[in-house]
């Protein structure tokens, strides 16, 4: 099967952007370099060369849309750069087979976006590309199909505006107007990090400066990028009620294809001035970036966890760089990365130190579980809690990070686990559809395997099996019997499978309908239910002992988000109201929330910072332990994973490529490279460790193992990464494997 393909190694010619894109007289060109979405590990090619018919000469351009010859059949690709020449016999390569005349040419600014994306993390442009553009428009067209999918998208986004007045923001306190001010005093590229306590405000600092920003040219754009789905529809109804005459587009994974479809062609050709979206948005090509905001930057589902691992945080950095724009980055506990740039004044810092209104920071209560008898897993304080503040009218949260209805089934008389036959851990008790009557299925939440819960223990026949420990349903079951005519709801990963189930529980809670919430740390991020003044977690050990050096930092930030949906509410009145219309009384008691934590661990210090609501304290003594020891943000790291049928196939090919690395470091002049990777790997030391197995081995029926690469710097951990993964694509091995750049779990 001829392909036409060229070896145009993006890393090689990141440096001289002018020969890897170059612009010139299309009717003078003759070949067209496309980026198809085609892992670069497999082909060893990032662009792919087809010859442009003279027909077509006129409508080829860089950014152009165009449908290539693949195998027995055809893909969407992009046009990256022109040529008048190509690297094989011209006789062999294929011809374009047509140009979607209809759809935006693309503007260079995104292609350098995407040219940084690909070099940094070591994949093919398509790979970056083509995966960032709805599925419904990279399609390519049946040869009988009806119509421009294009044309219909178009006229699928709303065209009229609402015919109604701006919603009347609140007045800022003074902590806010100091950021807006020194937001507004920037002029060009900078990253600001904005840290709010929960509850400061932090939302409504960031509508103010982009109504400003948008009130400077009829044509500027915006972007407002969010950690969770979830989020997206309080934040979009927020911004329309506050800037009617600009339209939204919101940019997801969860829309319908044709909606995400309208959306981001409505963003891209500039039509919505305002972008709402989560990690994907970041590669939306906006025609006309003015500005950026990161909220709850610290969120690991900024990461991309399939594919090119890119963080939208990072590549929302580099895209202000790039484009001259300043960026705001927000959350009440930054990631120890920011915290890091802003100590340094690489970042700067603003501070909101105080809640809105004049709200309390809710209090904080650590109950010690050992030696206690427990109801449902809740301590007997919790549960008066919980019923006082029901008594009162208000809300509680009880929140536990485990999704199912208990995390294993057990057998007592053999000791039998309901493991998963095709991962390294359990499968988990679900209970399907209604709790009456109640039906139960064990499911997998890593590779999705799913069974019937046995009748009788598989090994020994015993039939009395047990459910151990406590997922949401169980939870939520258990609520139910101590609270018994209280109107309770769940929001888990579970609950948000359903299109608009997840929306649907918010919007309860706000409106009063829910006295009681249960969930994971979805509930965590971003709300403000006002009537919420009790937060029960039920396990707040789960990151105290872990392996990954990470942990305690996403426990913390997971805590003390959760603890902040309590008493956001100044007033008393507020909080107490039976009708969810009423106004809270002038003269009502100032409120304020209160957090209890079940821990079997009472004196650890971490609980001490999170009593003490002290970000800065327990991120600058978790960055000193850092320092001390030699992990990020004080060293760079890359992790190659390989999985294979068997551990040792997978162990062998990381021996293999550590070897390689090896000898590419001990070599003065690496055969075949050029002067300034060979002097980059002569230099500083990359340190290859061990091949181990991954902390979950098998997955999906594959095991896996891990290397980790480290070195004190990004230029020479790229420079030997450029160097070794020509190398490891030569090797012969079954293992499959893949790069994580800055990987967030090791």
């Amino acid at each position: 099967m001829n392909l036409g393909l060229s070896e145009h190694s993006l890393a090689d010619r990141i440096g001289h952007p002018d020969e890897a894109f170059p612009v010139s007289d299309t009717h003078s060109d003759r070949f067209a370099r496309v980026a198809l979405d085609v892992p670069l590990a497999q082909l060893g090619a990032s662009l792919f060369d087809y010859r442009v018919p003279a027909e077509m000469a006129a409508a080829v351009a860089v950014g152009s849309w165009v449908v290539v010859p693949w195998g027995r059949g055809r893909r969407v690709g992009l046009v990256a750069g022109l040529a008048r020449h190509c690297e094989i016999d011209a006789a062999r390569v294929r011809p374009l087979s047509a140009v979607l005349g209809d759809a935006p040419v693309l503007p260079p600014s995104w292609f350098e976006l995407l040219r940084f994306c690909a070099d940094y993390y070591h994949r093919g442009l398509g790979e970056v590309a083509l995966p960032a553009i709805p599925k419904l428009l990279r399609t390519a067209p049946a040869a009988r199909a009806r119509g421009s999918v294009f044309a219909r998208a178009r006229e699928r986004f709303a065209t009229a505006l609402p015919a109604q007045p701006a919603s009347q923001p609140p007045p800022l306190n003074d902590a806010q107007r100091a950021a807006l001010e020194a937001l507004l005093a920037i002029d060009g590229f900078a990253v600001h990090l904005l840290h709010g306590i929960t509850g400061s405000g932090k939302t409504e600092v960031y509508l103010h400066w982009l109504e400003r920003v948008l009130a400077r040219d009829e044509r500027w754009q915006v972007l407002l990028l969010v950690p969770e789905i979830a989020l997206t529809p309080q934040l979009a109804a927020q911004v329309a009620a506050r800037f009617p005459a600009h339209r939204v587009a919101v940019l997801h994974s969860d829309l319908a294809d044709g909606e995400r479809a309208a959306h981001w062609l409505a963003a891209v050709e500039g039509r919505a001035r305002v972008v709402i979206g989560t990690r994907l948005a970041v590669l939306a090509p906006l025609p006309a970036l003015a500005a950026i905001v990161v909220d709850e930057e610290h969120d690991a589902s900024y990461k991309q966890q399939e594919g090119v691992r890119y963080s939208a945080r990072d590549l929302a950095i580099v895209a202000a760089s790039q484009r001259r724009v300043p960026i705001v980055l927000g959350s009440a506990t930054p990631s120890l990365e920011s915290w890091h740039a802003a100590r340094r004044g690489r970042y700067r810092l603003l501070a909101l130190p105080e809640r809105v209104g004049g709200a309390q920071l809710p209090a904080l209560e650590r109950i010690d579980l050992r030696g206690r008898t427990l109801r449902h897993q809740l301590a007997q304080e919790a549960i008066d809690a919980i019923e006082a503040a029901l008594a009162r009218g208000e809300q509680a949260l009880v929140f536990i990070n485990r999704r199912g209805y208990a995390p294993v089934l057990a057998c007592e008389s053999c000791g039998w686990l309901s493991r998963c036959s095709e991962c390294s851990a359990y499968r988990v008790l679900h209970r399907v559809g209604a709790p009456r009557p109640a039906r139960y299925r064990l499911i997998c939440h890593h590779c999705g395997a799913e069974q019937q819960v046995p009748r009788v223990c598989p090994d020994c026949g015993n039939v009395d099996l047990a459910a151990l420990g406590r997922g949401t349903q169980r939870l939520e079951e258990g609520l139910a019997e101590l609270f018994p005519g209280r109107r309770i709801a769940r929001l888990d990963r579970d609950v948000a499978r359903t299109r608009g189930a997840a929306q649907k529980v918010i919007d309860a809670a706000h409106g009063g309908d829910v006295d009681i919430l249960v969930g994971t740390q979805m509930l965590a991020k971003g709300h403000d239910f006002r009537r919420l003044t009790v937060v029960v977690a039920v396990d707040g050990d789960g990151g105290l002992f872990s392996s990954d050096f990470r942990a305690p930092e996403r426990m913390f930030a997971t805590l003390m988000q959760v603890a902040g949906r309590a008493g956001r509410d100044p007033l008393r009145g507020g909080a107490g109201s039976s009708d969810a219309g009423d106004e809270p009384a002038v003269d009502a008691a100032p409120l304020r929330g209160r957090v209890i934590v079940q821990t079997r661990f009472p004196d650890h210090p971490l609980f001490d910072y999170l009593s003490r609501h002290d970000f800065a304290g327990f991120a600058d003594a978790q960055l000193a332990e850092r320092r001390e020891v030699g992990l990020p943000p004080y060293r760079f790291q890359v992790l190659l994973r390989a999985e294979a049928a068997t551990q040792a196939e997978a162990l062998a090919f990381l021996a293999q490529a550590r070897g390689l690395g090896e000898s590419l470091q001990s070599s003065a002049t690496p055969r075949g490279l050029a002067r300034a990777t060979a002097d980059s790997l002569s230099g500083e030391a990359v340190a290859l460790l061990d091949p181990v197995p991954m902390a979950m081995s098998r997955l999906a029926g594959r095991e896996r193992a891990q290397l980790l690469v480290e070195a004190n710097s990004r230029r020479p951990l790229h420079a030997f990464l450029r160097a070794w993964l020509p190398a490891l694509r030569e090797l012969r091995s079954p293992a499959r494997w893949q790069l994580d750049v800055d990987p967030l779990e090791i």
